[in-house]
């Protein structure tokens, strides 16, 4: 303002608004990829067969988040891809991974903080299905509106 300038007084009226929050599937499902000559991003990550016994599910999950590639999950079965979101969180929070596998509480998961969330799809990179309707269906309780 310039010096001897008067004011009108009047509140200047702004929008205040929260961005937006990425859920946790936002993205995360898709079909798999055929083998291309163009690499892409996600190309040195593992790929973890979600419909493997939660043992070795476990012990994968337990292990992965202390890296920096991340994972791709693959099945066919919606229940298991949101098993394997929830066991996921469960890893990267220190809580029981197998209880995770069994009972995903989508509770838990939609109240994620916005990192929280981050960390875990930086882990989790996707999910690849031949099934992507169903899958992504079965993940629809995490989706934020």
């Amino acid at each position: 303002m310039a010096h001897g300038a008067e004011t009108s007084g009047e509140p200047v009226l702004i929008a205040l608004t929260a961005p937006a929050r990425r859920s946790v599937v936002d993205g995360l499902v898709r079909a798999p990829r055929p083998d291309s000559s163009a690499p892409r991003p996600d190309s040195s990550a593992p790929i973890l067969d979600a419909d493997a016994p939660d043992a070795d599910i476990a012990d994968f999950l337990a292990a992965i988040v202390h890296t920096d590639t991340g994972f791709i999950a693959r099945t066919s079965s919606g229940e298991r891809a949101l098993a394997i979101v929830a066991a996921t969180a469960a890893a990267l929070c220190g809580e029981d991974i197998r209880t995770a596998l069994s009972t995903p509480d989508t509770t838990f998961l939609n109240a994620l903080k916005p990192p929280a969330v981050e960390a875990l799809r930086t882990v989790l990179l996707a999910v690849e299905t031949d099934a992507v309707d169903e899958v992504t269906q079965a993940l629809h309780p995490l989706a934020r509106g």
